[in-house]
């Protein structure tokens, strides 16, 4: 509790600083042009999967997310999704939501991040109260470990129960694919050619899961780390390899100095760009 009190004060005092100085964010379009969160709400509400990549600690853009579910929710029915829930949790998750258990259950049944209660719990009691579907999209991280020490075939021998929770096998996979190679130059080599599989087994697992719960009509949104949608990659691209025609609007987190304008580095990186001061406060 004193932890999530000094956390709620930082994050207040940050604010208020930053009305006293100028905004907290500005959004801006694929290609840099400044637009208002109305206008990127209208592109929102016609999409059929929308993609929020955020980065994990930032504030700014969590309180975000929560608006604009909130407001997207008051033109369309939702389905929500996140990273932050691998697919074994989903029946804890379906009982937290039916009222089945209590948070204590949840917290003790599911694998929670550290943030979940600063971060996600309020998406998820949204969910909760609108009795919406939320969806736990991700790999469950011991299989992730399976690819990142024996490849695809790894998975090979889980059981059918375990199967059921990833991507169906065979895994597709482009190790070409800028975002992939990027990773393997950052980290110098270490890992191997696994490295970027254990990302990809995560992406296709999303994909597969935002896929299957897709229903006519709704939107779906889906809460990642903004590298799993950067660049229209990663997750898009199984998504997209499997349904084609879906209307997909992504928005990443940016971080920099200033805000004024979206620097040319972070440019086209998504249809939106949420720019936050790179001082703003941190929930971890």
């Amino acid at each position: 509790m004193k932890k999530i009190l000094v956390f709620v004060s930082a994050l207040l005092f940050s604010i208020t600083i930053f009305a006293q100085k100028g905004e907290a964010y500005k959004i801006f379009a694929q290609k840099g042009k400044k637009v208002s969160y109305k206008k990127m709400l209208k592109k929102v509400a016609k999409a059929d999967v929308v993609f929020i990549g955020e980065h994990h600690n930032n504030t700014i853009v969590h309180w975000l997310e929560l608006q604009i579910t909130k407001d997207a929710a008051r033109t369309r029915e939702l389905t929500l999704g996140a990273e932050m829930f691998e697919a074994d949790n989903q029946q804890a998750l379906n009982d937290y939501l039916a009222g089945k258990i209590t948070k204590k259950g949840l917290d003790t049944l599911a694998r929670l991040w550290p943030n979940y209660k600063t971060d996600y719990k309020p998406l998820v009691d949204f969910a909760k109260d609108k009795k919406i579907k939320f969806i736990a999209t991700n790999v469950p991280r011991r299989n992730a470990k399976i690819v990142f020490r024996k490849g695809f075939k790894g998975l090979e021998t889980l059981s059918d129960t375990e199967k059921s929770w990833i991507a169906p096998l065979p895994i597709k996979y482009d190790k070409n694919l800028p975002g992939y190679v990027k990773m393997l130059e950052m980290m110098g080599g270490h890992g191997g050619d696994n490295l970027p599989k254990a990302q990809a087994i995560k992406d296709a697992t999303m994909g597969y899961f935002i896929s299957k719960n897709l229903e006519s009509g709704k939107l779906f949104i889906h809460y990642n780390g903004s590298y799993h949608s950067d660049n229209f990659e990663g997750i898009l691209w199984y998504l997209k390899n499997s349904n084609p025609d879906l209307k997909v609007v992504t928005i990443t987190t940016v971080e920099q100095d200033s805000v004024k304008k979206l620097e040319e580095d972070n440019k086209n990186v998504a249809n939106f760009h949420i720019v936050v001061p790179s001082d703003m406060a941190k929930s971890y």
